[in-house]
């Protein structure tokens, strides 16, 4: 089995993707039908190809089934992300990565087989709110509906003290699982630790604690 990436569809979100494995050392298959796209990305990609990726035969003769991950970017053509998707785990792909438009589009992604359903521009708006809503998130990763992982800088309000001190688990039922201190990341801090200014501290909890944690303790 290759270890390599098989990515369709190169707008926006296909070609940052598609760039970014590159980037990492991965070798990636680039489709789309547009033959521009695929022309630019025959400078990046390990091989760019135009092909209609509803077309079953036109999937099975460029090796589609050999690979290990296909990720399934098509942009606003949902039926054609749908039986895209369709075709790849009925030619047994084990890992299918797609992007959905919306929740409707997710529900029957998950019916047909997808692994991963990602949703972009969601969860980038709900990035950009949480940073808009305070100075101190800076970055935001779901969990759940209700669950998530944040990234806070620390500010003066809490510098200084200890973890303990805080007592953050009984106070606001959250956890600190991690403190980016500069280059150093020191995972799972004891109690003891102290924080210092402008301390990374990476949160776990329900988004509601966390909230109540950001503007009670850091206000």
């Amino acid at each position: 089995m290759r270890k390599d990436f098989v990515v369709i569809g190169l707008g926006r979100f296909g070609g940052s993707i598609c760039r970014e494995l590159v980037r990492l050392g991965a070798d990636v298959m680039a489709i789309d039908s547009s033959s521009d796209r695929v022309e630019e990305f025959s400078k990046i990609a390990t091989h760019a190809v135009i092909a209609d990726s509803t077309d079953e035969e036109a999937l099975k003769s460029l090796g589609i089934q050999n690979f290990e991950h296909v990720i399934v970017a098509i942009g606003d053509d949902i039926q054609a992300s749908i039986l895209t998707t369709l075709i790849i785990k009925e030619l047994g792909v084990p890992q299918v990565t797609v992007k959905a438009q919306n929740d409707y589009h997710a529900k029957v992604l998950q019916k047909i087989g997808a692994d991963l359903i990602v949703h972009p521009e969601r969860d980038m708006g709900i990035r950009i709110a949480n940073n808009i809503m305070s100075s101190n998130v800076l970055d935001y990763l779901e969990l759940s509906d209700e669950h998530s992982i944040m990234e806070i800088k620390s500010n003066h309000r809490i510098a200084g003290y200890s973890i303990k001190d805080l007592d953050i688990r009984a106070n606001y039922g959250i956890n600190i699982i991690g403190i980016k201190r500069g280059e150093q990341i020191i995972i799972s801090p004891s109690a003891d630790e102290k924080i210092l200014l402008d301390d990374i501290l990476l949160v776990i909890g329900a988004v509601v604690d966390i909230n109540r944690f950001v503007n009670r303790a850091m206000t």
